[in-house]
């Protein structure tokens, strides 16, 4: 079946892109334009007609791209035609009209890219994330993926393992023939170096992160400053200030970009004991939201000199320790804990932008150092972390099988490299496609 649809997003624009891919896209084409197909991937201007009524319909740049070398593998034609919504629903129902044609489903165009080896299955992901990437960040990640950097890793790793697995095989097989002595055991002394690289890559979650955004939660207790303090950062006023201790009952989320990381602020209700209910369910959803962040401001005051224990235990490594109000400061102000040493502790005042301005700065640099782009390639994605994990999980068996049998380790390693191949659609990728593009846009 030959498939078309609106690559670019519907609605009004200078420009719109129809992709048509399929044996019929050529056809398609003679049938829409009435003149001589052009060559391969020369962009010519043709006037795009009605085939039932010959009514005119634009006048269109028009791309034919004979498969495989297309994005599909397929035969392809893209029309660049005026972006008005009556020229792209009028081409839309002509293609419709002709025999053969049927319009695309979501990410239908990267899945035949997938199944004709065009892409892989990260790539096709990759696409994906790109098209939805808001940060220059989220673009970057999504670019190294596009381009292989993922599968590249994954298959390096299975052809470890398969080179590995022939030596322990033909350990196995000719244990009687004139072979190197500890065959089998060398290549398992190898895969224990690649469970190390494996382990080390599933701990890292800075792809996820940054695909998926970050969560800080600023916590504290009442009259601290927090609501002060999200608007400062916010540069606009998100919650309610108010003298008034408890006025913050539900979470308040702010979106902004650190380090090129999208980022989602929540400011908490104030740690304390209530008898208020309301008051009393904004405490235990802070607490909550506290537990689940990826990062932890607490911000305390030098005026509202009350208990810290609780606050201050919730921080964990890496996160921020704010003590606010530094202008309402007397000499014998000091905080009733000691900062941990893996907080970092900072006097501010919500309503000084300088002070404002050095935590900003401090706050970007850690997500930045943490959560961003690094050199190393990483999963982005909950189904790699699932198939990696999976994989470990094997590899782990295999080695604590050496001392039982070659062969029982033999059968782990397979399974580990299946695990790998699923990632990349290496294996089992039919089983695969309706995961991985059912959130694909229509078009792509």
């Amino acid at each position: 079946m030959t498939i078309f649809a609106l690559a670019t997003a519907p609605g009004r624009g200078a420009l719109a892109v129809i992709r048509i891919s399929g044996d019929r896209a050529g056809a398609s084409l003679d049938i829409l334009s009435g003149a001589p197909r052009p060559e391969a991937r020369v962009a010519r201007v043709r006037r795009l007609k009605d085939p039932r009524t010959g009514q005119a319909l634009d006048e269109a740049l028009v791309l034919w791209m004979p498969g495989p070398a297309s994005f599909t593998g397929e035969d392809c034609v893209e029309l660049h035609v005026h972006g008005g919504i009556a020229v792209t629903d009028s081409i839309l129902s002509a293609l419709a009209e002709i025999e053969g044609l049927s319009p695309a489903e979501p990410g239908a165009f990267s899945r035949r890219a997938v199944m004709n080896g065009r892409l892989d299955l990260t790539a096709a992901e990759g696409i994906a994330d790109l098209i939805d990437a808001e940060t220059a960040a989220q673009q970057s990640q999504a670019l190294r993926q596009m381009q292989g950097r993922l599968r590249d890793l994954y298959e390096g790793w299975r052809d470890e393992l398969k080179s590995a697995l022939a030596h322990l095989e033909a350990d196995i097989e000719f244990a009687d023939e004139d072979l190197p002595g500890g065959l089998g055991e060398s290549a398992l002394d190898r895969v224990e170096t690649l469970v190390e690289s494996l382990n080390a890559h599933l701990g890292e979650t800075r792809g996820e992160k940054l695909r998926d955004g970050l969560s800080i939660a600023i916590i504290g207790p009442p009259n601290a400053g927090k609501s002060s303090t999200i608007n400062a950062l916010a540069g606009r006023d998100a919650a309610i200030v108010s003298a008034r201790a408890g006025t913050t009952r539900d979470i308040v989320e702010v979106a902004m970009v650190l380090g090129g990381v999208p980022v989602t602020l929540s400011d908490t209700a104030g740690l304390r004991d209530t008898g208020d209910d309301i008051e009393a369910e904004g405490v235990r959803r802070a607490r909550l939201r506290a537990q689940e962040a990826d990062i932890r401001l607490l911000v305390t005051a030098y005026d509202a000199p009350l208990d810290q224990t609780e606050a201050v235990a919730l921080l964990q490594a890496g996160d921020f320790w704010l003590q606010n109000k530094q202008d309402a400061q007397s000499q014998t102000d000091s905080p009733q804990v000691e900062p941990p040493e893996d907080v970092t502790y900072l006097e501010m005042s919500a309503h000084d932008q300088t002070s404002i301005d050095a935590f900003m700065a401090k706050l970007e640099a850690l997500v930045a150092e943490r959560f961003g782009v690094g050199e190393r390639p990483v999963l982005t994605r909950a189904r790699h972390r699932n198939a990696l994990e999976e994989a470990a999980t094997h590899l782990a068996r295999a080695l604590s099988a050496r001392d039982i049998g070659l062969e029982l380790a033999a059968e782990d390693l397979r399974l580990a490299s299946r695990a790998l191949g699923r990632i990349t659609g290496s294996v089992d990728i039919e089983a695969l496609l309706d995961v991985v593009f059912a959130d694909f846009c229509i078009g792509k």
